[in-house]
């Protein structure tokens, strides 16, 4: 999932970066390409990873990004203001004028319509494949259908992981808390994290191109070097509660990567559910 939602220079490293993407898969892994930015588009359905077919829709999934929304308040909108407000109508940028407004365009961010779009398609996969929906953004959210919980329920019910590499500002030290303190009815800066936490991902930010071309490489060996860990459970399916799993090891000085449970559903009955 390719986010082209950014701001037009952090669409200019993803864009120098993608060529490294496909090197980072095997051959026998298999790739399907979204991109987004005011809704999720697919750019190919799943095709082999060392084909000529992804390198030319990587090559298409480059975009242009946007230029960053700025608001024309504040000293600079206006020559002569106290308080914010202009004073002087002989100054104002419209002479007689009280003021100046300007609405800004409201972002629109798609990622949970994105995720879910790549997720629908992976359960296309039989269950002996490994489904994992990887997201480059930074991680911004807003005007999607889908909702957050509902994403992550479907997640966690057809097990799919979801990582991603967090690019732009959102991959700065310190950007990330900030969406703690977020405000009803405003933009998310960063919703990946809890994609990640909720299906045993990882996350990755990076700024640069180098780090963004690495990253693709650290996160798919990642993917390929996991120990899958089965049990059969008692509880039945059809209770529709959500299952709890702890993974514990005896080995000391691990850190242990896995998924905080998972809805059921009628196909785990007859296979063992899994923690990765």
């Amino acid at each position: 999932v390719i986010d082209q939602s950014v701001t037009f220079d952090t669409m200019e490293k993803i864009n120098n970066a993608l060529a490294a993407l496909q090197g980072a898969f095997t051959p026998y892994d298999q790739v399907a390409v979204f991109t987004y930015n005011n809704g999720p588009q697919m750019r190919t359905d799943f095709t082999a990873a060392q084909s000529a077919r992804l390198a030319a829709v990587l090559e298409q999934s480059k975009g242009t990004g946007r230029d960053p929304v700025m608001g024309l308040g504040g000293p600079l909108a206006q020559t002569t203001n106290i308080n914010n407000e202009q004073f002087d109508p002989n100054t104002a940028p419209i002479r007689n004028s009280p003021g100046m407004t300007f609405n800004a365009p409201r972002e629109v961010h798609t990622l949970n319509d994105a995720i879910l779009a790549a997720a629908v398609a992976t359960t296309k996969t039989g269950p002996g494949r490994r489904r994992v929906v990887y997201v480059i953004s930074d991680g911004k959210e807003y005007g999607s259908e889908a909702k957050q919980k509902d994403v992550i329920k479907y997640l966690q019910t057809h097990q799919i992981s979801v990582y991603a590499t967090v690019v732009g500002d959102t991959a700065l030290p310190g950007m990330g808390w900030m969406d703690k303190f977020h405000l009803p009815m405003q933009m998310r800066d960063d919703v990946l994290p809890q994609y990640v936490a909720a299906t045993g991902g990882q996350i990755d930010p990076e700024f640069r191109t180098g780090g963004i071309e690495r990253s693709f490489a650290k996160i798919t060996e990642e993917v390929r070097t996991q120990y899958t860990i089965g049990y059969y459970t008692h509880e039945p399916f059809i209770d529709g509660k959500y299952r709890k799993v702890e993974v514990r090891v005896l080995r000391p000085n691990l850190t242990v990567i896995a998924k905080d449970g998972y809805w059921p559903d009628a196909s785990q009955n007859a296979r063992p559910n899994v923690a990765r």
